[in-house]
């Protein structure tokens, strides 16, 4: 089981992802709106904001989108990664965002995914 972290700097792609989680039975997720550091940054010392933009490419955007999402399964995590680069497109490019995922070992109360088999309404497996 693993959290998919996703940060993007468009809401029109946190909007696309959210109503194409579920078709690879990613159930939920929690957005949070966020700010980056060279945003924070840009607004102490302009001429950082500047010298920013130039190098990066960047745009006049205020916050970012944190999308996070407890996904069970490696095969969905797989999909839930393709879905990003689909919606998203190289997340190598400038002002796309980024993308990470991290192991969890413990989690209580997560809904049981659309397809239940073997797994109980407290959302924990069978053997």
């Amino acid at each position: 089981m693993n959290v998919l972290v996703v940060v993007l700097n468009h809401e029109e792609h946190v909007r696309i992802l959210l109503e194409r989680f579920p078709e690879i039975d990613v159930r939920g997720a929690t957005v949070i709106s966020s700010t980056g550091m060279g945003q924070l940054l840009a607004a102490d010392v302009p001429i950082f904001s500047t010298l920013s933009k130039l190098l990066s490419g960047a745009s006049d955007r205020v916050e970012n989108y944190t999308v996070f999402s407890v996904i069970r399964t490696d095969e969905t995590l797989e999909k839930a990664i393709a879905l990003v680069h689909e919606v998203v497109g190289d997340m190598k490019a400038p002002d796309s965002g980024i993308l990470f995922v991290v192991p969890v070992v413990r989690i209580e109360g997560l809904a049981a995914p659309l397809s239940a088999e073997g797994v109980e309404p407290t959302g924990e497996q069978r053997s």
